[in-house]
């Protein structure tokens, strides 16, 4: 059956025994369905009391239903929503029974889907109803909410619309080729070129810090052998989750901890140390610490103290591979004098004794971006899908501004067109069947 005349049903709440239990059914049936279980004469947007019935007439449980007409519910179809006792048991048999009066099984995803697919909300905002849930603290729901919101989206397709405009110029002008473009309001098309460009780049640092809000901050610790790299994973973590030796070359293989500080979630990533030489499992430790470095929006480098050019001789050039660095110099407890003034990107600590680590809590939160305070009100959630778009965007809006210098009209409007396509994958007006199969798979059953 077609998504347009089937009837999808599913359980919206948790597989734990909870007070409530929900189960929600979407689709053309939706109503006959509940009224087959017991609940007729239901009245828009009204709770009614009912028992809900198997097929020999005998309760399975009874609570509360509410029935939602289509356009005016969340999928924009039919939508009955069956409010029992929250038994895992009772809930499966429910699903059950309507799947046995024709109703099938959801989806992971399915009712969000429908809702993008009747236009009840774009792209963008399907996906920050996944975000929402899944939210690991207070400003990570907040910004998932604004996107839900469509703050967003909005900001997309008030970018998308200005590449429009611009592409309409081009266009036009593409009809009177003899003439050049200066003649042709090309300075106005630089203009909104200029302008098209600096949107963009604040969207893709906004987008960018959405997705930090989402997925944490992925860090990489590195540094040569002995520097305390893995003492300063357990001091994060706070419990022993490394091996910590004297022996350099202890730690061989990437360990992986998801920890929280002050809200901000971060993936901290213990990797092999750094030298010269090694035998060939430390050589493999290596290597893969290097490809660590290249997913990496950090760079934690840990040197010696006492022997900080030592350190960074031994890195050399693998910190640049990441986004940022942070320069930890460990054990300073073991220093005659407690060393000041080493910069902004560098933080003095010991891994041993704690002293110092509030200061890389808080440079960790301001990397992060998390420390811009709950008071702003500009945040939104974003992925890394939106992050990449609107830099494939910027990079198409780039090459319509080099056919443009060259009076390339025709590839300057298929840049624009490529760009605004680009922004359109983000809110669902430009995007394939396979993405939103790929997207909508990892949502909840119920959702």
């Amino acid at each position: 059956m077609s998504a347009e005349t089937d009837t999808i049903v599913a359980i919206a709440t948790g597989p734990a025994a909870g007070g409530v239990g929900i189960l929600r059914i979407s689709g053309p049936q939706a109503a006959a369905i509940a009224a087959r279980l017991g609940c007729s004469a239901l009245a828009p947007r009204h709770a009614r009391y009912a028992r809900f019935r198997d097929g020999a007439g005998e309760v399975i449980d009874d609570g509360i239903a509410l029935y939602f007409p289509g356009p005016n519910s969340f999928t924009g179809q039919d939508v009955v929503e069956l409010q029992g006792h929250g038994s895992p048991v009772v809930l499966r048999q429910l699903l059950a029974r309507c799947i046995e009066l024709g109703a099938r099984q959801a989806r992971a995803g399915e009712f969000s889907e429908r809702a993008f697919l009747n236009g009840k909300l774009d792209l963008a905002q399907a996906e920050a109803i996944a975000d929402l849930i899944s939210a690991g603290d207070v400003r990570a729901a907040r910004a998932a909410r604004r996107s839900l919101d469509g703050v967003f989206s909005r900001r997309v397709e008030d970018v998308a619309e200005q590449l429009v405009r611009l592409r309409i110029h081009v266009e036009a002008a593409i009809d009177f080729a003899d003439e050049p473009l200066d003649t042709l309001g090309g300075e106005q098309v630089r203009q909104g070129l200029v302008q098209a460009r600096t949107g963009l780049e604040q969207l893709r640092r906004d987008a960018e810090r959405g997705r930090k809000l989402r997925d944490g901050l992925h860090a990489v610790l590195i540094g040569p052998p002995n520097a305390g790299k893995s003492s300063l994973l357990n001091a994060l973590a706070g419990s022993e989750r490394a091996i910590v030796t004297d022996v350099p070359g202890t730690t061989r293989d990437t360990l992986r901890e998801t920890i929280r500080i002050d809200g901000l979630e971060l993936e901290l990533v213990d990797t092999a140390g750094l030298r010269e030489g090694g035998d060939a499992i430390e050589r493999e430790g290596m290597r893969r610490a290097r490809a660590e470095m290249q997913r990496a929006d950090l760079a934690i480098v840990v040197v010696d103290a006492r022997d900080p050019q030592a350190g960074r001789d031994a890195v050399g050039d693998a910190a640049a591979m990441a986004g940022r660095q942070l320069w930890i110099h460990n054990k300073c407890d073991l220093l005659l004098q407690w060393p000041t003034s080493l910069g902004e990107d560098a933080v003095a600590l010991s891994a041993a004794s704690g002293q110092g680590m509030a200061e890389l809590h808080a440079r960790l939160r301001a990397i992060a971006g998390a420390g811009l305070g709950d008071g702003n009100q500009g945040e939104f959630s974003a992925r890394l899908r939106h992050v990449q778009a609107i830099e494939l965007a910027a990079d198409h809006l780039a090459a319509a501004e080099d056919q443009l210098r060259h009076d390339q009209l025709e590839l300057a409007a298929e840049e624009l067109r490529l760009a605004h396509d680009a922004l359109g994958g983000i809110t669902g007006r430009m995007t394939a069947d396979d993405l939103l199969g790929r997207i909508f798979s990892s949502f909840c059953i119920g959702k």
